[in-house]
């Protein structure tokens, strides 16, 4: 089995750097470029992918929309364990707005957001339940930086650490007991596609 982990396309909250949590905030029309560059880059790879999941949050759900159509494959129901962290009091803050309420260390306040370990657990237990239910398939997961972020710390420890870039794609393995990353992080398809333009 093969999991595919994307990262959503960029929207304006992402431009502007607002923290969107589980804000219901769209694709812009960029983020609908990026979807389209990774779609035709997964329709020439050897790869073969069987379905799509998301978190259900428009973002994450347009951007499954429009790569499942250019790779002609179906979308199976939204996974509410694929939701991007709440972060409570700073959603739909920059990051100077968070500095000038709580200083540079707000990350380390409880200001409501949901907790790290709930992220890990959830993330774990998605994988495992896709593991079971579809061994035999490759299914690409279209969720959120800090949910992944979460999410490879909790299986590979701090092997993996650089921020989650939008429309990144890594691609993880299982064949015995273990996960093994193929890919990590990867947006070669949007450079290449900025060299074509």
């Amino acid at each position: 089995m093969r999991l595919g982990l994307i990262r959503h396309g960029v929207t304006d909250w992402n431009m502007i750097g607002k923290i969107q949590g589980q804000s219901d905030i769209p694709l812009n029309d960029d983020g609908r470029w990026q979807a389209r560059a990774l779609g035709e880059r997964l329709r020439e790879e050897s790869y073969k992918w069987d379905y799509i999941i998301s978190s259900g949050l428009s973002r994450a759900e347009e951007t499954g929309s429009i790569i499942a159509n250019i790779l002609n494959i179906p979308l199976l129901e939204p996974d509410k364990r694929l939701l991007e962290r709440s972060f409570g009091q700073v959603e739909g803050l920059s990051a100077e707005e968070r500095e000038k309420n709580w200083g540079k260390e707000w990350d380390q306040q409880d200001l409501g957001q949901e907790k790290k370990e709930a992220i890990r657990t959830r993330g774990l237990a998605f994988v495992e339940d896709m593991w079971v239910r579809y061994p035999d398939k490759n299914i690409l997961v279209i969720s959120h930086g800090g949910f992944l972020a979460v999410l490879y710390t909790a299986m590979f420890n701090d092997r993996f650490t650089e921020r989650i870039g939008n429309l990144s794609l890594t691609i993880l393995e299982k064949k015995d007991l273990d996960w093994t990353p193929l890919l990590y992080n990867c947006t070669r398809h949007l450079l290449e596609k900025q060299l074509e333009s």
